[in-house]
């Protein structure tokens, strides 16, 4: 099929199920310009991995003064805002600048701190379920895939558990503008992105000043020890930080939970397995994360001319990486379209690679383990609503279900 330039991914089909439209761009070109979005976009699996772990590329693509795409004029003001804030994300940093804000933030996330967690995370999940097992339906994203990760980097941070709805608006707003410059509403996507993201900053700085006077054990005060140190973390940095942590924190976790159960409800005999051996559980998890990739794609801008995947890429050039492409790519995934919760050799890129591998997948796959788990052993009859079936949000970047009905 011939795939026209940046119109296919923004389509209801697409949204529902992108990995047609990507086999299709991959047997044409594993590398091209402008075939799915504006720019360079890499869609193999060896060249999407080859590219997240050459530490050459620059992770930096959060520019202030950069030039305002076309038609983004009205916005202009509003994404010099939002590009400098987020240019002090971990994500859009190169070392020395991302090792040592890294080095920060990762002890909170460290495997033997994510698993102290355990009981708590369990404990949520029980009591997310006891409040709609009696009713006999629910929905999957509002009742448990959303306010679980929410309330896990809550506790965390020390935040009042009383906020999550405030988190959760917010989030979604700024979420709406990780996509394509293409997307027919992003001027109000940016719009209320960047009012959003600046509500949610204010508010951590009055979390700060708190900590400041009375520090608790919370990871929050742990970064506002650290940017008292004054060459450890600047107050910039500091807020940037908690608006990342709690952002990312559940965004891509409540995907994963709501993406993977969908695919088992999808795949009965995969489902019956998964119950008749629980544990399965940790690489039912990892396969469900390369079926259905909770981030769709990344990118990196090249420091040099380079050549990827037989083409000249010029220096200074934005490459899009299609991470859930390279997850359903056949030359890497033997039938790369089959469920297999028990597929061997699953080096799949959900949670990227190299240096800015996720700070946060220890904690993803224990909250993802242990949600699919429970809701599988107490929920025996869970089922789709054939009336109301599930409704995928319109993100081409952080994939996921905005509605998802059950009955059980």
């Amino acid at each position: 099929m011939a795939v026209q330039p940046t119109t296919a991914l923004f389509t209801p089909e697409a949204f529902a199920n992108p990995y047609p439209l990507y086999h299709a761009v991959r047997a044409e070109e594993p590398v091209s310009f402008n075939r799915l979005l504006p720019g360079w976009v890499a869609i193999s699996y060896d060249t999407v991995a080859a590219v997240l772990r050459d530490p050459r590329m620059s992770a930096r693509r959060f520019f202030p003064n950069d030039p305002v795409p076309p038609g983004l004029e009205a916005v202009a003001e509003e994404l010099r805002a939002s590009r400098h804030f987020r240019s002090l994300w971990i994500l859009f940093l190169d070392p020395p600048e991302h090792t040592r804000l890294r080095g920060l933030v990762s002890k909170a996330f460290t495997p033997a701190v994510v698993a102290r967690m355990r009981d708590q995370v369990q404990r949520l999940v029980d009591s997310l379920l006891d409040q709609v097992q009696a009713r006999g339906e629910m929905d999957l994203i509002r009742d448990l895939a959303y306010p679980l990760p929410a309330t896990v980097i809550s506790v965390m941070l020390g935040l009042p558990p009383e906020d999550r709805d405030r988190f959760k608006s917010w989030s979604d707003d700024m979420a709406a503008s990780f996509t394509s410059f293409a997307a027919p509403d992003i001027v109000d996507r940016v719009r209320r992105s960047q009012r959003s993201q600046q509500a949610l900053a204010d508010y951590f700085h009055g979390l700060v000043e708190q900590r400041r006077k009375r520090p608790s054990g919370d990871l929050l005060s742990a970064l506002v020890a650290a940017e008292e140190q004054g060459d450890v973390l600047s107050e910039e940095e500091l807020l940037a930080s908690c608006v990342l942590l709690l952002f990312a924190g559940h965004e891509t976790t409540t995907n994963l939970i709501g993406n993977g159960l969908l695919a088992l409800l999808r795949h009965p005999d995969q489902l019956q397995r998964l119950r008749d051996e629980p544990a399965l559980i940790a690489s039912a998890v990892e396969e469900l994360l390369r079926y259905d990739s909770p981030v769709q794609f990344t990118s990196r801008v090249t420091p040099d001319e380079v050549e990827l995947g037989g083409k000249r890429i010029p220096k200074g050039e934005l490459i899009t990486l299609m991470i859930g492409a390279a997850n359903r790519d056949p030359a890497q995934f033997p039938d790369s379209d089959r469920l297999d919760l028990a597929r061997r050799d699953n080096r799949h890129l959900s949670f990227a690679h190299g240096v800015h591998f996720c700070l946060g997948a220890p904690l993803a796959r224990l909250e993802g383990q242990i949600a699919i788990s429970t809701v599988l052993r107490r929920l025996p009859r869970l089922r789709l609503v054939e009336q109301a079936p599930p409704r995928w949000g319109t993100n081409l970047i952080l994939r996921g279900l905005e509605s998802f009905p059950v009955r059980f």
